[in-house]
Protein backbone atom coordinates (compact mmCIF):
# COMPACT_ATOMS: atom_id res chain seq x y z
CA UNK A 1 0.00 0.00 0.00
CA UNK A 2 1.41 3.38 -1.02
CA UNK A 3 1.80 6.09 1.65
CA UNK A 4 -0.45 9.14 1.55
CA UNK A 5 0.77 12.16 -0.49
CA UNK A 6 2.04 14.09 2.56
CA UNK A 7 4.22 11.21 3.75
CA UNK A 8 5.35 10.55 0.16
CA UNK A 9 6.37 14.22 -0.19
CA UNK A 10 8.32 14.09 3.10
CA UNK A 11 10.12 10.93 1.95
CA UNK A 12 11.00 12.49 -1.43
CA UNK A 13 12.21 15.67 0.28
CA UNK A 14 14.43 13.79 2.74
CA UNK A 15 15.82 11.44 0.08
CA UNK A 16 16.53 14.45 -2.15
CA UNK A 17 18.47 16.09 0.69
CA UNK A 18 20.56 12.92 1.09
CA UNK A 19 21.24 12.89 -2.65
CA UNK A 20 22.22 16.57 -2.71
CA UNK A 21 24.69 16.06 0.15
CA UNK A 22 26.32 13.10 -1.61
CA UNK A 23 26.53 15.08 -4.86
CA UNK A 24 28.40 18.03 -3.28
CA UNK A 25 30.81 15.95 -1.21
CA UNK A 26 31.73 13.97 -4.34
CA UNK A 27 32.05 16.72 -6.92
CA UNK A 28 32.89 20.06 -5.22
CA UNK A 29 36.52 20.42 -6.47
CA UNK A 30 35.40 19.98 -10.08
CA UNK A 31 32.55 22.45 -9.59
CA UNK A 32 35.00 25.04 -8.23
CA UNK A 33 37.21 24.62 -11.31
CA UNK A 34 34.14 24.97 -13.54
CA UNK A 35 33.07 28.29 -11.99
CA UNK A 36 36.62 29.73 -12.10
CA UNK A 37 37.04 28.80 -15.76
CA UNK A 38 33.59 30.11 -16.70
CA UNK A 39 34.00 33.52 -15.11
CA UNK A 40 37.71 34.14 -15.82
CA UNK A 41 38.49 32.06 -18.94
CA UNK A 42 41.53 34.17 -19.86
CA UNK A 43 43.32 33.23 -16.62
CA UNK A 44 43.39 29.48 -17.27
CA UNK A 45 44.57 27.37 -20.22
CA UNK A 46 42.61 24.31 -19.10
CA UNK A 47 41.58 22.12 -16.19
CA UNK A 48 45.13 21.11 -15.17
CA UNK A 49 46.34 24.72 -15.33
CA UNK A 50 43.35 25.85 -13.22
CA UNK A 51 43.95 23.09 -10.66
CA UNK A 52 47.68 23.86 -10.34
CA UNK A 53 47.17 27.63 -10.02
CA UNK A 54 44.38 27.19 -7.48
CA UNK A 55 46.57 24.90 -5.38
CA UNK A 56 49.58 27.26 -5.53
CA UNK A 57 47.50 30.34 -4.71
CA UNK A 58 45.17 29.06 -2.00
CA UNK A 59 46.15 25.47 -1.27
CA UNK A 60 43.86 22.45 -1.10
CA UNK A 61 41.14 24.43 0.68
CA UNK A 62 40.79 26.54 -2.49
CA UNK A 63 39.01 23.63 -4.16
CA UNK A 64 36.43 23.59 -1.39
CA UNK A 65 35.62 27.31 -1.36
CA UNK A 66 31.86 27.65 -1.29
CA UNK A 67 31.25 24.16 0.08
CA UNK A 68 28.90 25.40 2.82
CA UNK A 69 26.60 27.31 0.45
CA UNK A 70 27.03 24.51 -2.11
CA UNK A 71 25.73 22.03 0.46
CA UNK A 72 22.88 24.38 1.31
CA UNK A 73 22.18 24.97 -2.39
CA UNK A 74 22.17 21.30 -3.32
CA UNK A 75 20.26 20.13 -0.27
CA UNK A 76 17.65 22.84 -0.86
CA UNK A 77 17.52 22.27 -4.62
CA UNK A 78 17.35 18.49 -4.53
CA UNK A 79 14.92 18.39 -1.60
CA UNK A 80 12.51 20.66 -3.49
CA UNK A 81 13.34 19.06 -6.85
CA UNK A 82 12.57 15.48 -5.83
CA UNK A 83 9.57 16.46 -3.72
CA UNK A 84 8.22 18.45 -6.70
CA UNK A 85 9.18 15.60 -9.03
CA UNK A 86 6.89 13.23 -7.14
CA UNK A 87 4.11 15.84 -7.23
CA UNK A 88 4.61 16.51 -10.96
CA UNK A 89 4.56 12.76 -11.67
CA UNK A 90 1.10 12.64 -10.09
CA UNK A 91 0.02 15.63 -12.22
CA UNK A 92 1.32 13.96 -15.38
CA UNK A 93 -0.61 10.78 -14.52
CA UNK A 94 -3.82 12.79 -14.24
CA UNK A 95 -3.15 14.63 -17.50
CA UNK A 96 -2.58 11.42 -19.47
CA UNK A 97 -5.34 9.52 -17.65
CA UNK A 98 -3.27 6.97 -15.72
CA UNK A 99 -4.20 5.53 -12.34
CA UNK A 100 -2.37 6.65 -9.18
CA UNK A 101 1.09 5.04 -8.86
CA UNK A 102 0.92 3.63 -12.40
CA UNK A 103 4.42 3.61 -13.95
CA UNK A 104 5.22 6.50 -16.30
CA UNK A 105 7.15 6.25 -19.54
CA UNK A 106 10.69 7.64 -19.70
CA UNK A 107 9.38 10.64 -21.67
CA UNK A 108 6.65 11.33 -19.10
CA UNK A 109 9.20 11.15 -16.26
CA UNK A 110 11.39 13.61 -18.17
CA UNK A 111 8.47 16.04 -18.52
CA UNK A 112 7.71 15.75 -14.79
CA UNK A 113 11.35 16.51 -13.98
CA UNK A 114 11.33 19.56 -16.25
CA UNK A 115 8.28 21.05 -14.50
CA UNK A 116 9.70 20.21 -11.07
CA UNK A 117 12.86 22.20 -11.87
CA UNK A 118 10.92 25.49 -11.82
CA UNK A 119 10.27 25.07 -8.08
CA UNK A 120 13.87 24.01 -7.47
CA UNK A 121 15.24 27.10 -9.27
CA UNK A 122 13.54 29.42 -6.79
CA UNK A 123 15.50 27.99 -3.84
CA UNK A 124 18.67 27.27 -5.81
CA UNK A 125 19.36 30.73 -7.24
CA UNK A 126 20.18 32.61 -3.99
CA UNK A 127 22.40 29.89 -2.53
CA UNK A 128 24.19 29.22 -5.82
CA UNK A 129 24.86 32.95 -6.18
CA UNK A 130 26.76 32.96 -2.87
CA UNK A 131 28.57 29.72 -3.80
CA UNK A 132 29.74 31.02 -7.19
CA UNK A 133 31.03 34.29 -5.74
CA UNK A 134 32.99 32.46 -3.04
CA UNK A 135 34.47 30.09 -5.61
CA UNK A 136 35.67 32.98 -7.79
CA UNK A 137 36.65 35.24 -4.86
CA UNK A 138 40.41 35.03 -5.46
CA UNK A 139 39.99 36.06 -9.11
CA UNK A 140 37.61 38.88 -8.19
CA UNK A 141 40.14 40.26 -5.70
CA UNK A 142 43.17 39.92 -7.99
CA UNK A 143 41.32 41.61 -10.86
CA UNK A 144 40.45 44.53 -8.56
CA UNK A 145 36.70 44.08 -8.89
CA UNK A 146 36.31 43.86 -5.10
CA UNK A 147 38.46 44.56 -2.04
CA UNK A 148 40.27 41.84 -0.12
CA UNK A 149 38.67 40.37 3.00
CA UNK A 150 35.26 39.48 1.54
CA UNK A 151 35.91 35.76 1.58
CA UNK A 152 33.39 34.30 4.00
CA UNK A 153 29.79 33.28 3.52
CA UNK A 154 28.61 36.01 5.88
CA UNK A 155 30.63 38.78 4.18
CA UNK A 156 29.25 37.79 0.77
CA UNK A 157 25.67 37.64 2.06
CA UNK A 158 26.06 41.01 3.85
CA UNK A 159 27.58 42.57 0.73
CA UNK A 160 24.66 41.43 -1.44
CA UNK A 161 22.10 42.85 1.00
CA UNK A 162 23.97 46.18 1.31
CA UNK A 163 24.70 46.73 -2.39
CA UNK A 164 21.82 45.03 -4.16
CA UNK A 165 19.08 44.52 -1.57
CA UNK A 166 17.14 41.29 -0.99
CA UNK A 167 16.33 40.92 -4.69
CA UNK A 168 20.07 40.82 -5.36
CA UNK A 169 20.01 37.17 -4.35
CA UNK A 170 18.04 36.48 -7.52
CA UNK A 171 20.67 37.78 -9.94
CA UNK A 172 20.72 35.17 -12.69
CA UNK A 173 17.25 33.73 -11.95
CA UNK A 174 16.19 33.93 -15.61
CA UNK A 175 19.28 32.03 -16.73
CA UNK A 176 18.81 29.54 -13.89
CA UNK A 177 15.26 28.73 -15.05
CA UNK A 178 16.40 28.63 -18.70
CA UNK A 179 19.06 26.13 -17.65
CA UNK A 180 16.92 24.04 -15.31
CA UNK A 181 13.83 23.33 -17.45
CA UNK A 182 15.48 21.78 -20.52
CA UNK A 183 18.37 20.52 -18.40
CA UNK A 184 16.22 18.52 -16.02
CA UNK A 185 14.09 17.19 -18.88
CA UNK A 186 17.29 15.59 -20.19
CA UNK A 187 18.58 14.81 -16.68
CA UNK A 188 15.60 12.71 -15.65
CA UNK A 189 15.08 11.46 -19.21
CA UNK A 190 18.69 10.27 -19.49
CA UNK A 191 18.52 8.69 -16.04
CA UNK A 192 15.29 6.82 -16.76
CA UNK A 193 16.40 5.73 -20.25
CA UNK A 194 19.63 4.37 -18.81
CA UNK A 195 17.75 2.54 -16.05
CA UNK A 196 15.43 1.07 -18.71
CA UNK A 197 18.50 -0.19 -20.56
CA UNK A 198 19.87 -1.90 -17.45
CA UNK A 199 16.43 -3.34 -16.65
CA UNK A 200 15.89 -4.67 -20.19
CA UNK A 201 16.74 -8.22 -19.07
CA UNK A 202 13.35 -8.54 -17.40
CA UNK A 203 14.22 -7.15 -13.96
CA UNK A 204 12.44 -4.16 -12.42
CA UNK A 205 14.10 -0.73 -12.29
CA UNK A 206 13.71 -0.90 -8.52
CA UNK A 207 15.92 -4.00 -8.43
CA UNK A 208 18.95 -2.37 -10.05
CA UNK A 209 22.20 -2.41 -8.09
CA UNK A 210 24.61 0.42 -7.22
CA UNK A 211 26.67 0.18 -10.43
CA UNK A 212 23.60 0.60 -12.68
CA UNK A 213 22.34 3.53 -10.59
CA UNK A 214 25.73 5.30 -10.67
CA UNK A 215 26.07 4.91 -14.45
CA UNK A 216 22.45 5.96 -14.99
CA UNK A 217 22.95 9.04 -12.81
CA UNK A 218 26.13 9.86 -14.73
CA UNK A 219 24.30 9.55 -18.06
CA UNK A 220 21.61 11.95 -16.80
CA UNK A 221 24.24 14.43 -15.62
CA UNK A 222 26.19 14.34 -18.90
CA UNK A 223 22.99 14.79 -20.93
CA UNK A 224 22.06 17.81 -18.81
CA UNK A 225 25.41 19.59 -19.04
CA UNK A 226 26.04 18.96 -22.74
CA UNK A 227 22.70 20.60 -23.55
CA UNK A 228 22.66 23.60 -21.20
CA UNK A 229 26.31 24.38 -20.46
CA UNK A 230 26.37 27.73 -22.37
CA UNK A 231 23.34 28.89 -20.34
CA UNK A 232 25.12 27.91 -17.12
CA UNK A 233 28.19 29.87 -18.23
CA UNK A 234 26.08 33.00 -18.76
CA UNK A 235 24.45 32.46 -15.36
CA UNK A 236 27.83 32.21 -13.61
CA UNK A 237 29.05 35.41 -15.29
CA UNK A 238 25.93 37.31 -14.21
CA UNK A 239 26.07 36.03 -10.64
CA UNK A 240 29.80 36.50 -10.08
CA UNK A 241 30.53 39.71 -11.99
CA UNK A 242 27.41 41.57 -10.80
CA UNK A 243 29.29 41.98 -7.51
CA UNK A 244 31.35 44.73 -9.23
CA UNK A 245 28.32 46.67 -10.44
CA UNK A 246 25.17 46.31 -12.52
CA UNK A 247 25.51 43.39 -14.91
CA UNK A 248 23.66 43.06 -18.21
CA UNK A 249 20.78 40.59 -18.35
CA UNK A 250 20.85 37.15 -19.93
CA UNK A 251 20.77 38.18 -23.60
CA UNK A 252 23.13 41.12 -23.03
CA UNK A 253 25.69 38.93 -21.24
CA UNK A 254 25.34 36.15 -23.83
CA UNK A 255 25.86 38.59 -26.73
CA UNK A 256 28.83 40.22 -24.99
CA UNK A 257 30.59 36.89 -24.45
CA UNK A 258 30.08 35.76 -28.06
CA UNK A 259 31.07 39.15 -29.51
CA UNK A 260 34.16 39.75 -27.37
CA UNK A 261 35.43 36.23 -26.62
CA UNK A 262 33.88 33.92 -29.19
CA UNK A 263 31.48 31.00 -28.85
CA UNK A 264 34.19 28.80 -27.33
CA UNK A 265 34.13 30.98 -24.18
CA UNK A 266 30.62 29.66 -23.48
CA UNK A 267 32.19 26.22 -23.01
CA UNK A 268 35.00 27.23 -20.64
CA UNK A 269 35.11 24.71 -17.81
CA UNK A 270 33.13 22.03 -19.65
CA UNK A 271 35.79 19.35 -19.10
CA UNK A 272 35.70 19.39 -15.26
CA UNK A 273 31.91 19.51 -15.43
CA UNK A 274 31.70 16.35 -17.54
CA UNK A 275 34.31 14.60 -15.41
CA UNK A 276 32.31 15.52 -12.32
CA UNK A 277 28.98 14.41 -13.82
CA UNK A 278 29.43 10.66 -13.35
CA UNK A 279 30.62 10.43 -9.72
CA UNK A 280 28.56 13.40 -8.45
CA UNK A 281 25.24 12.53 -10.11
CA UNK A 282 25.86 8.83 -9.60
CA UNK A 283 26.25 9.51 -5.87
CA UNK A 284 23.14 11.72 -5.94
CA UNK A 285 20.85 9.04 -7.36
CA UNK A 286 22.47 6.25 -5.37
CA UNK A 287 21.84 8.14 -2.11
CA UNK A 288 18.35 9.20 -3.24
CA UNK A 289 17.14 5.77 -4.37
CA UNK A 290 18.53 3.82 -1.41
CA UNK A 291 17.42 6.31 1.27
CA UNK A 292 13.98 6.54 -0.35
CA UNK A 293 13.66 2.76 -0.51
CA UNK A 294 14.72 2.46 3.14
CA UNK A 295 12.15 5.04 4.28
CA UNK A 296 9.40 3.44 2.19
CA UNK A 297 10.15 0.08 3.85
CA UNK A 298 9.96 1.72 7.28
CA UNK A 299 6.58 3.27 6.45
CA UNK A 300 5.22 0.00 5.05
CA UNK A 301 6.22 -1.86 8.21
CA UNK A 302 4.37 0.56 10.49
Amino acid sequence: MAPNPAIQAAIDLTAGAAGGTACVLTGQPFDTAKVKMQTFPNLYRGLIDCAMKTYRQVGLRGFYKGTSPALLANIAENSVLFMSYGFCQRVVRRIVGLEDHAPLSDLQNAAAGSFASIFAAMVLCPTELVKCRLQAMHELQVSGKIAYGQNTVWSVVKGIVQREGPLGFYQGLTSTVCREMPGYFLFFGGYELSRSFFASGGKSKDELGPFALIISGGCGGIALWLAVYPVDCVKSRIQVLSIAGKQAGFMGTFSSIVRNEGISALYSGLKPTLIRAVPANGALFLAYEYSRKLMMQQVDSM
